[in-house]
């Protein structure tokens, strides 16, 4: 009964400036309207009745700066092994995967990002990586909801104080310096 599909790999050409500036920076609203949002675990293989939290907890998928937003603004995501074997729900594996990403299982219920200090969203964040140096700080854009240029060549240190800037611009909280 869905009428789009979206799939970030495959939807946004990187080639074009402009239009991957746009899906950079729309990526987080899409994923908050979504219907679903699955969650592709290519590494882990669903193996005998027990899920295995180790292999699970060591998934590239927990490690990715742009899996953040495919994990906290989805209502609903569900998560697949390597052989497309459910595993659960962002809800029953919710105890689990903020042990991982370190966000409360209130906000990976859906609670609202306000509710989290600066601190707490850039601590998640700090366990990531990314392919560019600079999407380490344009894969938190919708996170903290602020807009900026991107600027692919200026590195990953000057993309990440202009977006400290960005949010100090929009926020109060202080925790921001503790980055």
């Amino acid at each position: 009964g869905l009428r789009y599909v979206w799939i970030d790999t495959c939807c946004i050409d990187k080639t074009n400036s402009v239009e991957l500036q746009e899906a950079i920076h729309s990526m987080f609203i899409l994923y908050e309207r979504s219907t679903i949002c699955y969650a592709y675990l290519f590494d882990y293989a669903v193996g005998g009745r027990a899920p295995d939290v180790e292999a699970f907890k060591a998934s590239k998928w927990f490690t990715r700066g742009w899996t953040l937003q495919e994990l906290i603004a989805p209502v609903k995501v569900l998560f697949y092994s390597r052989e497309w074997v459910s595993i659960g729900s962002k809800t029953e594996l919710g105890n689990l995967i903020s042990s991982i990403t370190r966000f409360s299982t209130e906000l990976l219920a859906g609670q609202d990002l306000e509710h989290s200090s600066v601190a707490q969203r850039i601590s998640s964040a700090s366990m990531r990586t990314t392919t560019r140096a600079e999407d380490i700080a344009y894969c938190l854009l919708g996170i903290f909801n602020v807009t900026m240029p991107m600027m692919y060549g200026e590195g990953g240190v000057e993309a990440f104080l202009r977006l400290q800037k960005a949010i100090m611009e929009q926020s109060d909280d202080h925790t921001l310096f503790a980055w």
